[in-house]
């Protein structure tokens, strides 16, 4: 694996992100196994800034959309238009169509414009009017939003939440770091001074490298018992799916290849199931899926009770 390159963004965005450094190997490992991440926190704690720093670091397209309720489908798919000099309709891509796509503040609009980005978020592709329009790659909605009790906001629909690899928190920083973002305001500064580390081209070869990673038959039937732990666990109205299951093994095959390995253990699969699961699972107690704080206590349950492979 090429970890040289993977130090290097890494080491590019934690230059203007300055918390949580695990947020950071959470958002890479999203990109490496071509997955998307919702990042919930309070306003003011860098979620925007991290989304940009990590498209800066990459020599690709990138797009923001400022959720708001008056916001439209047609605005991030794009719209159909006629052309009088041509005598045709022709497309009008919306900002969907880019390599890194910023929703930020997601819950804040309808829940009709969050679906816009649904099959986009689960295809490479998007339908306008009966006809497909391929999406570039590499392709990855970073999304952020504010916790539900804030005024203003709506509930992301579950089959939405599924597609979303992890949802990640990033808290507030640690003194030191809180020190420093006061003293050199990177968000003012190194932000808009950041220059990319890695191409197109190169993410795509690190993406088809993950998928290469190997993950031995007792991981696979690790990962099998947690997620049937979670469908019989007396707590839960829905546990963990197959696509759940999935995206816990890709999360596990990024995570290797973040460390330099091409080969998985079982502390990569154990480290990314509360960001991968709990957003997945219902609690009955609970019935939304945006119900975050007892899923991951029970998850944590079904981590201390399924045996972990030698």
């Amino acid at each position: 694996m090429h970890s040289e390159q993977i130090e290097r963004l890494r080491d590019n965005i934690t230059s203007v992100y300055m918390g949580n450094t695990a947020a950071v190997e959470r958002i890479i490992v999203c990109l490496l196994a071509r997955g998307h991440v919702l990042i919930e926190d309070v306003p003011g704690v860098g979620k925007t800034v991290l989304a940009q720093a990590l498209a800066r670091s990459i020599e690709c397209s990138f797009a923001r959309i400022q959720c708001t309720p008056d916001l439209l489908p047609s605005d991030i798919i794009g719209v159909t238009v006629y052309d009088r000099q041509s005598s045709s309709f022709q497309f009008k891509p919306g900002p969907v169509f880019n390599n890194i796509i910023l929703a930020d503040e997601i819950n804040r609009t309808t829940p009709r414009t969050q679906s816009a980005l649904l099959e986009a978020m689960s295809e490479p592709a998007v339908s306008v009017e009966g006809a497909v329009h391929p999406l570039p790659q590499p392709f990855i909605v970073v999304a952020t939003q504010n916790p539900y009790e804030f005024e203003g906001t709506y509930f992301l629909p579950e089959n939405q939440l599924d597609r979303f690899l992890m949802r990640v928190s990033l808290g507030y920083p640690a003194p030191d770091d809180e020190s420093r973002i006061i003293t050199k305001q990177p968000a003012r500064t190194t932000l808009t001074r950041l220059e990319p580390v890695m191409t197109v081209e190169e993410v795509l070869e690190l993406q088809r490298q993950v998928e290469a990673v190997k993950v031995d038959q007792a991981l696979v039937d690790y990962i099998i018992a947690l997620a049937s732990a979670t469908r019989d666990h007396d707590d839960l109205q829905v546990g963990v799916s197959p696509r759940g299951a999935l995206a816990i093994t890709q999360a596990a095959q990024a995570t290797a290849a973040l460390h330099g390995r091409d080969y998985c253990v079982p502390e990569d699969i154990v480290s990314n199931v509360q960001t991968v699961c709990a957003h997945r699972v219902i609690s009955k107690t609970y019935m939304h899926a945006g119900d975050t704080a007892s899923t991951r206590r029970i998850i944590q349950q079904v981590l201390e009770t399924v045996p972990s492979p030698a």
